[in-house]
């Protein structure tokens, strides 16, 4: 009896191993061969090239170097520590930092994993003459976001970083993923879409130790296509030098078309400091710093224009008939509104209008906004493109502020006075420009009344985007009036009482207006904005100086600019 149990008990055993067998491998057997399959299956991802940013001689702002990155085959516990051990030995670093590395790349059982990044070539060779012996070890080549100019147009170009959350959520349908490099801020944001290359890679069959056995097939990654911009390194370096310490925006434009010569702002950055994770104390300066040196200023920042600004009340108050050439107004330090006293900057006795423009005169311009009225002044600041975004391939740009008494109505519960009015005629009071604003507001003097679109890229890939701009629009100015105002421009520069005297004597032919801005807190802001050469303007320039002192100041810069270009033979017509 007891020997039929155990052979009842042998043969449940047998019956029991067979249904196992039969089980895996006939009912679960091609899960489990796909589960083999994908185990000596590794995927080994290769990146192409971020698009480069070319100047508008095709001269490399932004380009990708190599570098190389040391990549682990996900192990066995015991064989990896090895591995490991041998790896820190040869990169010079510590055994802990790779496993730290190893634990925080992890994604899965058929991915590599990056343990250390932009090594040296010399540390690259050495490893792949011993990667026999390291099994499952591949060094990786990276492109690299490479900046041969260092901080030269940073706010145009923009830096690169990990997608954020917010970006993730808005770009995820476009193919972006978690821990993608994206653009932050200038051309890269902007134009991240065309720059950003495409992943490829190899599909690898690897032994039990992670050892290439075979290529089962293969992608080409992308790269992603060049952008050339309207930027003319040259004039950048020159605008960008002459800034220095200070901080403020420098445009350099054609009055023509609107393309971007040059587009300087201080304080400016490293755009190569985001690139390394290792960084973390110089990037937490530029992102704390309370100057904001990742500002654009050109466009991002809305600052009141002064005496700049004189130049639109000029043109409405000869359009409207409210004034003309030959009217004169008396200036003795200024004039009174109602009680209070509204100062000129200085006693410029009896002035008609081309003089009231070459001294900047306040007190001629009070007198001409009172009659012109904040409407009218309000009406011919936006034909001459005010309160509205130019348009430029940037992002963040700003549209400025412009006044109206039923703004002041509405939004402050106050009436509008006369005092708002001679205010606002001056530049001053509630009223805010971005410097690019009124480098475009320029370029209708220098070009005899089109309000050119500012545009700063030339080509996309081997597409040329220039038919794209929009068309350009003609301000609804006589051309007498736009004559008398771009001569009488040309005096505050040749005559030895102008405000932008300091200008003269160069060898180019300049015209422009001066402007210090009040304030509220520290120096005044300081405005020059001209074009050159006077008969055939090719170049509008604007500087601007934030708590920059005067107008004076500014004048200063344009100076030192408009001469390097001279010294560095950038200006053939200099009548």
């Amino acid at each position: 009896m007891r020997i039929k149990i155990i052979g009842w008990l042998v043969l449940s055993i047998f019956i029991l191993l067979g249904l196992g067998i039969f089980n895996l491998a006939v009912i679960q057997g091609d899960k489990f061969r796909n589960l083999s399959d994908k185990n000596c299956i590794r995927l080994l991802p290769q990146e192409g090239s971020r698009g480069k940013i070319l100047d508008r001689q095709g001269k490399v702002i932004v380009g990708s170097s190599l570098t190389y990155d040391v990549m682990v085959m996900p192990q066995e516990e015991g064989y990896l520590s090895e591995l490991l051990v041998s790896l820190a030995r040869i990169l010079g670093t510590s055994v802990n930092e790779l496993r730290r590395s190893y634990r925080n790349g992890f994604a899965g059982g058929s991915v590599p994993v990056v343990v250390a990044s932009r090594i040296d070539i010399k540390k690259a060779i050495a490893l792949e003459e011993l990667k026999l012996d390291l099994g499952g070890v591949i060094i990786q080549p990276r492109p690299v976001r490479d900046y041969p100019y260092a901080r030269l147009a940073c706010h145009v170009i923009g830096y690169l970083g990990e997608i954020d959350h917010w970006r993730l959520t808005k770009l995820e349908d476009y193919g972006y993923k978690t821990k993608d490099i994206v653009g932050f801020g200038g051309i890269e944001e902007k134009y991240d879409y065309y720059l950003r290359q495409e992943e490829g890679g190899l599909s690898v069959e690897v032994d039990h130790r992670g050892r290439t056995v075979r290529v089962l097939g293969f992608r080409p990654p992308r790269d992603g296509e060049d952008i050339q911009l309207t930027l003319d390194l040259e004039i950048q370096k020159i605008a960008q030098e002459a800034l220095l310490e200070r901080k403020g925006s420098v445009i350099i434009m054609s009055p023509e078309n609107g393309e971007i010569f040059a587009m300087a702002n201080s304080p400016d950055f490293n755009p190569a400091v985001f690139n390394a994770k290792e960084n973390t104390s110089r990037l937490a300066y530029i992102f704390n710093n309370p100057e904001a040196p990742l500002i654009n200023r050109a466009i991002s920042g809305a600052y009141p224009p002064a005496s700049v600004f004189k130049l639109i009340v000029a043109a409405a108050g000869l359009e409207k008939g409210r004034i003309n050439t030959s009217v004169t107004f008396p200036c003795d330090g200024g004039i009174y509104i109602g009680k209070r006293k509204f100062s000129c900057w200085n006693n410029h006795d009896r002035q008609n209008l081309r003089r009231a423009i070459v001294h900047s005169c306040d007190s001629f311009f009070y007198r001409t906004g009172i009659l012109l009225g904040p409407e009218a002044i309000n009406e011919y600041a936006l034909k001459f493109g005010l309160a509205r975004p130019t348009g430029i391939e940037l992002p963040y740009e700003e549209s400025g502020f412009l006044p109206h008494p039923l703004w002041k109505k509405i939004h402050r519960l106050q009436k509008w006075f006369e005092g708002d009015t001679a205010n606002f005629a001056i530049g001053q009071g509630d009223v805010l420009v971005t410097p690019l604003q009124m480098a475009r507001m320029m370029a209708v003097f220098a070009n005899k009344g089109l309000l050119v679109n500012p545009h700063i890229i030339k080509a996309i890939g081997e597409v040329a985007v220039w038919g794209y701009h929009k068309k350009v629009n003609r301000v609804p100015v006589k051309e007498d009036t736009l004559d008398y105002i771009k001569s009488a421009l040309r005096d505050t520069v040749a005559d030895a009482g102008g405000t932008a005297s300091l200008l003269a004597g160069l060898e180019v032919a300049v015209a422009g207006k001066t402007g210090t801005a009040q304030v509220t807190r520290g120096q005044p802001h300081g405005w020059f904005a001209g074009f050159f050469p006077f008969k055939n303007p090719k170049f509008v320039i604007c500087v601007f100086l934030e708590n920059g002192g005067s107008g004076t100041a500014a004048s200063l810069v344009a100076r030192q600019i408009i001469q390097g270009m001279i010294d560095q033979g950038l200006l053939e017509d200099k009548e």
